[in-house]
């Protein structure tokens, strides 16, 4: 450094140092010293904003991930509201299906009993009319052959009498019978 200042001083000018270690180490304070007084300022005023950016940027991140995680916790809750309530509605839909069922069932032996009973009291009907008709048919066939028989015993006046009485009792027989 000397070296430069006493060749300046001799007015011999500016001229190469091939001392390398002179050389560097007044080209960088030089070159410090002008960045400093210079571009401190500018440099400074960068490094912070540039710093000021950064803590933003990871402010908002953090922002995002907090918001992320109560979503994640909601959404948690919500599918864990949806599985009870898919439970429920599975449990209720079994009941519904077991109570139809068996609502079905007992709907289905309450028919059979009273079909069953219809059937009974259709054939003691049907019964009963056979029984009726035959009745009839006895009767009639009955009467046919007595007025016959007293055709060839009696004589108009009894016949007449006679056959009176037989329709009363008859009707009063009919009668009992219904």
């Amino acid at each position: 450094m000397w070296t430069i200042l006493a060749s300046n001083l001799l007015g011999e000018g500016f001229g190469l140092n091939l001392n390398v270690l002179d050389t560097n180490i007044v080209n960088l304070a030089v070159v410090l010293g002008i960045l400093i007084s210079v571009g401190g300022d500018t440099l400074t005023s960068l490094l912070k904003n540039r710093k000021q950016t950064i803590v933003k940027s990871l402010q908002d991140a953090e922002e995002r991930y907090q918001e992320a995680q109560r979503k994640l916790e909601e959404a948690k809750n919500q599918f864990e509201a949806a599985k009870v309530k898919a439970e429920e509605i599975r449990a209720r839909g079994e009941a519904t299906a077991k109570s139809s069922a068996d609502q079905l069932r007992a709907n289905t032996e309450g028919d059979l009993v009273r079909l069953e009973e219809a059937k009974d009291a259709t054939l003691l009907l049907e019964e009963e009319k056979a029984v009726r008709q035959v009745c009839q048919r006895v009767v009639s066939s009955a009467l046919k052959e007595a007025r016959k028989k007293l055709a060839k015993k009696l004589d108009t006046s009894s016949q007449k009498r006679l056959f009176d009485r037989s329709v009363v009792l008859l009707g009063k027989l009919a009668r009992s019978q219904a």
